[in-house]
């Protein structure tokens, strides 16, 4: 086990270096050295041979609860990559494309994933309107609204389609706020995000009472989806013990 711990350890280490190296706009990477740094711990305990002498009640304890929140974890996992596929419905009234990081020179790779989705969609289907939501944060240059209805009209979209909703920096205010645009009981709105993301922001929506409202799922980069995949899991699980889901 000695062994397993230092390995995996530095792998989480050497991948939370990737991630930084990406400039994501988060401090995400942190829980990868924190990860890193847990399984030196665990190589130095299982060197010292530290489990064999705890006592069996508390080895039992230890084994139920890491197996309960195994397979919590893999549940999560296998609902959120069940919305990866997702297309939405056609001639909708509003697609709501939801914020990230725009930098000097555009938007970042995972905001332009979810700006081609959006691109094809409304090219497809030209009565639907286009609401772009984000705020300005203290690394971008411009309102993440701002930098994406840019985007979108030097792709071809006609201005007039898209509405802009600058004051959300979440999620959750992405969709609250951009309730000002629309009428969330009667429109038809689908939710352009990333695969990995379109889960939580669809649960979000329901919560909120988006009474017709279906997702949009656009791509993602395969070497970042690791690291997508265990912030949207701890995403689900704040947003479920602060309410926000059901």
């Amino acid at each position: 086990m000695f062994i397993l711990w230092l390995i995996l350890g530095s792998l989480s280490v050497l991948y939370g270096g990737f991630i930084l190296a990406a400039r994501s706009g988060t401090r995400f990477f942190l829980v990868w050295f924190a990860l890193g740094a847990a399984c030196f711990l665990l190589a130095v305990l299982a060197k010292k041979h530290v489990w064999k002498k705890l006592p069996r009640g508390l080895k039992v304890t230890c084994g139920v609860l890491i197996g309960l929140g195994l397979t919590l974890f893999f549940v999560v996992e296998g609902i959120i990559v069940s919305h990866f596929k997702e297309r939405g419905e056609q001639d909708l009234d509003y697609i709501i494309v939801l914020g990230a990081q725009v930098r000097e020179s555009g938007p970042s790779l995972v905001l332009r994933y979810r700006l081609d989705a959006a691109c094809e969609y409304l090219m497809e289907n030209k009565d639907t309107v286009c609401i772009v939501t984000g705020a300005k944060g203290y690394n971008e240059p411009v309102s993440e609204a701002e930098g994406m209805k840019r985007y979108l009209v030097e792709k071809g979209i006609d201005e007039a389609r898209i509405l802009m909703e600058e004051k959300a920096t979440s999620t959750m205010e992405n969709l609250l706020f951009s309730q000002e645009l629309l009428d969330k009981e009667t429109d038809r709105v689908g939710i352009v995000t990333n695969d990995f993301h379109l889960f939580r922001a669809m649960s979000l929506a329901r919560h909120q009472g988006y009474r017709h409202v279906c997702g949009i799922a656009a791509g993602s980069r395969p070497a970042y989806q690791l690291n997508n995949m265990l912030r949207e899991f701890l995403g689900v699980m704040k947003d479920l013990v602060m309410g926000n889901l059901l």
